[in-house]
């Protein structure tokens, strides 16, 4: 039987960055109709890989090869033209343009040389509805929320009709209903002889989506080999060389100190006549279908959204809090979902995005005290094993480890209640097993963690209580007893578990 060309492949490509080996004799061949998982921990190597094969970076040494050509000069222009579309995790899209002009951005048909709108306007109608995408097309992508931004990156690279379809963790901000639309078109993109490569640390989607799988560790090739066969176990072995049994820490009964938070009535967005209470030292998760208020609830009790309630007691103070000021003075902190967008500055270095909220508080007469905020930023680094030299920009670091500074900046405020939207989102199996030993630490501490979470196992390992939102009401919470990824999702349906309060 003759051997399928792949449409596109690395041989041997070895890449560094001041001195430092990223990746090392790396080989991989994306073929026609094949969905090829990539896998490895934050800071593998992954990224750099994905760069090379896009154009975005040259390889030290070694070949980048289309249809079995080696390509001398190889840039993201002749990448495009090769057919190869790239799905960044890290979105690159223009707020202030509209749906259609994202998706035609530097493919925009034309027309006497002038952009052919009403082409354009058919033709991102075409992938809009590939992709589940119903919104008017004018609508400013700023509007937009988090998962359907990704939707329209998504169409934004199928606009292109690619030969090659990079995915780095497209499900990562997507509801269970738009994941379902991805599994879909991939599914008519390997049929139609598209090579797909699928980057994600969910599992679950590799085996049910992937035939084939390379792993890199410490940018080195381990495994390259079909997936059939190999459980979520034995992709974790691979990964870091050990099993997965061990992610979640044990459960252990929480030391409940004063109640913090009490709400009735609360309104915030689409958050409607909330009742919630959570104390100091417990874990209360916030599940339910993406899209269901629960984001809103989080910012409305942080004061970075108008809120108002029958009644309101938030870290002692009454009613609800009027401002982000007023929320970071009361003992509250939020760590958002878009970490790049929301909660880090990306081009200042490690050191200045985790001083940032404490300067005014370690300042002597005003002046900055250079000796304090080098001591504050060794130990924030250790506790939370922040990787890299902290004057490097904070945008050169994995996902992960961007994470842990997002989360520790807060820290030298000492916090009495965090807030956390999806702190695990786009984060290697390793550096979400260190996430979660802190939580389970600041949680014994006395510190109040509320955690929104759209991947259910979290809400299950790491919760107390679990309160599941649907259409913008607190419709279930579920006691530890009765948490189940079955209870949790069917309570979002609007199946009520036995023994759940309304």
């Amino acid at each position: 039987m003759m051997k399928t060309l792949p449409l596109l492949e690395a041989r041997q490509v070895f890449k560094g960055f001041f001195g430092n080996p990223v990746l090392k004799g790396v080989d991989i061949a994306l073929e026609p109709g094949r969905v090829h998982a990539l896998l490895g921990e934050n800071g593998a190597g992954k990224s750099t890989l994905i760069n090379l094969l896009s154009g975005a970076l040259r390889p030290d040494s070694g070949e980048i090869r289309v249809d079995g050509v080696p390509v001398s000069r190889f840039h993201p222009a002749a990448a495009r033209a090769a057919g190869i579309a790239v799905v960044q995790q890290e979105l690159s899209l223009t707020a202030e343009l509209s749906i259609a002009e994202n998706i035609g951005l530097g493919a925009f048909p034309r027309r006497f040389g002038l952009i052919d709108y009403a082409a354009l306007s058919a033709r991102a109608s075409e992938v809009c509805e590939l992709v589940g995408l119903t919104e008017s097309l004018c609508t400013p992508v700023g509007d937009l929320s988090l998962g359907r931004r990704q939707m329209v990156e998504i169409a934004k690279a199928l606009f292109r009709k690619p030969r090659v379809l990079i995915l780095d963790e497209p499900t990562s901000s997507l509801s269970a209903h738009e994941a379902g639309i991805l599994s879909r078109l991939i599914e008519r993109l390997r049929g139609a002889g598209i090579a797909l490569l699928y980057i994600s640390h969910r599992l679950n989607e590799v085996q049910a989506l992937c035939s084939h799988v390379t792993v890199l560790k410490d940018g080195v090739v381990t495994a390259d080999q079909p997936l059939a066969g190999i459980d979520a176990q034995g992709l974790v072995r691979l990964m870091v060389g050990r099993d997965a049994g061990d992610l979640f820490p044990a459960w252990e009964l929480p030391r409940r100190g004063e109640e913090l938070i009490r709400l009735r009535g609360f309104s915030s967005g689409l958050a409607r006549d909330v009742d919630f209470s959570a104390s100091a030292g417990e874990i209360v998760g916030i599940g339910g279908l993406v899209g269901q208020g629960q984001e809103d609830f989080l910012l409305g009790l942080y004061g970075a959204m108008g809120s108002s309630a029958r009644e309101a007691v938030i870290a002692g103070r009454s009613g609800p809090l009027k401002s982000v000021e007023a929320a970071n003075a009361a003992g509250l902190a939020y760590v958002p979902a878009d970490r790049k967008r929301e909660g880090l500055v990306l081009p200042h270095s490690i050191a200045s995005n985790l001083l940032l909220p404490s300067l005014g508080r370690i300042a002597k007469l005003g002046l900055r005290d250079r000796g304090a905020e080098r001591n504050l930023v060794a130990r924030l680094v250790k506790r939370l094993r922040i990787k890299g030299e902290t004057s490097r920009p904070v945008q050169a670091l994995s996902g992960g480890n961007q994470q842990k500074v997002a989360l520790a900046k807060w820290l030298p405020l000492a916090p009495s209640v965090l807030l956390l939207n999806d702190p695990t989102r786009g984060v290697d199996i390793e550096t979400k097993r260190e996430i979660y030993l802190m939580l389970k630490s600041f949680a014994r501490e006395g510190t109040l963690i509320i955690l929104l979470s759209s991947d259910t196992p979290e809400l299950v390992h790491l919760c107390d209580r679990v309160t599941v939102f649907g259409e913008g009401r607190a419709v279930a919470t579920l006691p530890r007893e009765l948490i189940s990824e079955e209870a949790i999702v069917g309570a979002a349906m609007g199946i009520n578990p036995k023994g759940s309060a309304p």
